[in-house]
């Protein structure tokens, strides 16, 4: 299972997102800082669920990314997010 594939699984899961997408941008970082040949290391996350209600955004990046701790020691340099609840 490749990165953005871990990604969507873990967030799927913990979140059950009424809207999920994982785009793996790491070609557009190509010479930055944590790029890596092959990529797998720059995402841009956009999802949309219920857990994030009433959540501050601050609050909401760090419920994800206390799920994906796995994936930022293995590797994942950096998460750009795009948060909502379902009651926005």
């Amino acid at each position: 299972m490749n990165m953005r594939e871990q990604i969507l699984a873990k967030l799927q899961a913990a979140f059950d997102p009424e809207m999920l997408e994982v785009v793996d941008d790491s070609e557009a970082h190509r010479g930055h800082g944590g790029y890596r040949e092959g990529g797998n290391t720059h995402f841009n996350v956009v999802i949309k669920a219920s857990a994030f209600n009433g959540l501050s955004r601050v609050s909401q990046q760090r419920l994800i990314n206390k799920e994906l701790v796995q994936e930022f020691e293995d590797g994942l340099h950096a998460l750009a997010l795009s948060v909502q609840g379902t009651d926005t």
